[in-house]
């Protein structure tokens, strides 16, 4: 991920459907405009949901990598408000 400047991190393994989103969003929300989050997500129904999610709210995904069997990392560029 050094190809990014990342403003924040938020693990979020292990958080249900639709918590990991909300703390994502509400993460997002104590950003500024063009900050960038790092967030780290289950496989499954989180990386189905949150990335399609946090589009809706106007914000860019400019990276998804798998980390391991289990797990992404999405890198978040907060849009504007």
């Amino acid at each position: 991920m050094s190809e990014f400047h990342i403003d924040d991190r938020l693990d979020l393994r292990g958080v249900l459907c639709p918590m990991n989103f909300v703390k994502a969003k509400l993460k997002l929300e104590e950003m500024e405009s063009g900050q960038m989050l790092e967030v780290t997500l289950d496989d499954g129904e989180p990386m189905r949901s949150v990335p399609r999610s946090i589009k809706e709210e106007g914000h860019k995904i400019v990276s998804v990598q798998k980390t391991d069997a289990n797990a992404y990392r999405l890198v978040i560029l907060r849009g504007q408000d």
